[in-house]
């Protein structure tokens, strides 16, 4: 294969990606213009921003073979964390300082046990989405902490030149990860690790130092998204968050992140989670059944894993 060859196999899913969605707004347009228009987008853009925050730190853990179930447990342990510290009288600048750093301490734990203790990240994680979600039910007790003042809900609904708030902040920051990702050795380092642990302890990389790191900057998102949830809904309570994990790893797979590890990159993605967003609020905004959008999003991850499989083979057969 010829390097405009390779080019071109390398963006395949990013352009199958673009185009599903192109086809899903166009028919969106057709059926339902209203759905399309700038209004009902920037109005429904606002649940999708915890979503896509969450995805960035996802995708560079599966990059490395990883993976981090407890993002959504995490994000309502920090959302009863802000909660309770207004509650208390903290202002909610520094309650949210606060969130941040309790977010950021359950990624270094999870990191922790993955780096250190060797526990394989799926048990990690699947132990931890309990124990954060157990927490912060039980410092709750389950009541809601709302009446948060106007300039805090600013950070979850408030607009800069027409653009949401949280979008800039997403934005900035998937810059910046893609920077990380594709022009650093820190991101050839999870390429590597994600190919091949056993070779990248050879080759000299700090295996155990990338794993604490990636999962305490899972851990700080986590805070942000749960500071950016709780201003947007104006409500910090325990059951936030749940299902989460699964949308940011559906999201993450859907942008052709192999779980299998050494393989993915960031546009793809922001398109899966656009895609998941956008297929998601059309039939909940013309059906009106929100059962359907389970059906819609599993059919997509299929979808996505099937058609990875068939450009894969057909990839190492042109090689042969």
């Amino acid at each position: 294969m010829n390097r405009r060859s390779r080019q071109r196999f390398a963006y395949w899913h990013e352009i199958l990606l673009a185009g599903l969605l192109s086809c899903l707004l166009v028919w969106a347009w057709r059926t339902d213009p209203a759905f399309v228009s700038r209004d009902a987008q920037v109005e429904l853009s606002t649940h999708v921003w915890e979503l896509a925050l969450l995805a960035l730190p996802m995708t560079l853990i599966v990059i490395t073979a990883g993976i981090d179930l407890s993002v959504g447990s995490a994000m309502a342990l920090c959302a009863v964390t802000l909660g309770l510290t207004y509650e208390a009288g903290v202002p909610p600048l520094v309650g949210s300082l606060l969130t941040l750093l309790v977010g950021t301490a359950a990624g270094a734990l999870n990191g922790l046990f993955v780096a250190k203790v060797r526990v394989h990240p799926l048990i990690v994680t699947l132990a931890t989405l309990a124990v954060y979600r157990g927490i912060a039910e039980g410092v709750s007790l389950g009541r809601p902490v709302s009446g948060f003042p106007d300039s805090f809900g600013f950070l979850g609904r408030g607009e800069v030149g027409g653009v949401p708030l949280p979008g800039l902040i997403f934005a900035v920051l998937a810059v910046a990860f893609s920077i990380v990702l594709a022009k650093t050795p820190f991101g050839r380092c999870l390429y590597a690790l994600g190919h091949n642990e056993t070779a990248a302890r050879f080759s000299g990389i700090a295996v155990d130092r990338v794993k604490l790191w990636l999962y305490t900057l899972s851990g700080a998102m986590t805070g942000l998204a749960g500071v950016l949830l709780v201003a947007r809904r104006n409500t910090a309570k325990a059951d936030l968050g749940a299902g989460m994990e699964l949308d940011v790893i559906t999201a993450v797979v859907l942008g052709g992140t192999s779980i299998f590890g050494g393989r993915g990159n960031l546009v793809g993605t922001v398109l899966g989670v656009l895609l998941i967003h956008e297929a998601r609020e059309f039939v909940s905004w013309h059906w009106q059944r929100d059962e359907l959008n389970l059906v819609v999003i599993g059919a997509l991850l299929i979808l996505s894993v099937l058609v990875q499989r068939v450009l894969s083979s057909g990839r190492q057969e042109e090689r042969h």
